[in-house]
């Protein structure tokens, strides 16, 4: 199967904002298209739609109940990105997530320090795209260019964190116990 968005997938993932899509540069998963997927095999007996959201029948059997546990990526938006597909297209989401990708790039190109990836990955992801630029807003006037990276990292991360608590976002992955 051949995707014409790789940063967002037929199941409702940001694959773009994944800690595994931004291993390298060169190296990445790379997201749908396995024949061994159900939801590729069942979009394709439904005339090979985008995305499951843009399905007639969603929300389907899959997505009635909320997926409680998170893999690599959170699951935590994919109702909610799937509603806003149906409200307003597809093209505005796009060139969110895309400007999302960017500005992820962005923090892991200048503040990752190794151990702060994961967090990166999922304020890009979680958090609102303005709030998201009030942070990067904070960190160009509290950062020091010249502090080593773990400090960096720490003041970065700092600042999402303290963005997700004022909106009532946690900042962590649900794993399962």
């Amino acid at each position: 199967m051949e995707r014409n968005d790789p940063h967002f997938a037929l199941c409702g993932l940001c694959c773009g904002l994944c800690p595994m899509y931004h291993v390298s540069e060169d190296s990445h998963c790379p997201g749908c298209g396995r024949a061994s997927c159900t939801i590729v095999k069942c979009a394709a007996q439904h005339g090979s739609i985008e995305y499951c959201g843009l399905c007639p029948d969603y929300p389907c059997e899959r997505y009635r109940v909320e997926q409680p546990y998170d893999s690599f990526i959170t699951y935590q938006n994919v109702h909610r990105d799937f509603q806003r597909i149906q409200a307003e297209g597809p093209e505005p989401f796009r060139t969110e997530l895309e400007e999302k990708v960017e500005i992820l790039r962005f923090l892991l190109h200048n503040y990752n320090d190794g151990r702060h990836k994961s967090i990166f990955c999922l304020a890009v992801n979680l958090l609102s795209i303005s709030d998201i630029k009030t942070v990067l807003q904070q960190l160009r006037e509290q950062d020091d260019p010249n502090a080593p990276i773990k400090e960096r990292a720490v003041l970065a991360a700092g600042l999402l964190k303290a963005m997700g608590e004022k909106r009532k976002t946690t900042l962590k992955l649900n794993r399962k116990n």
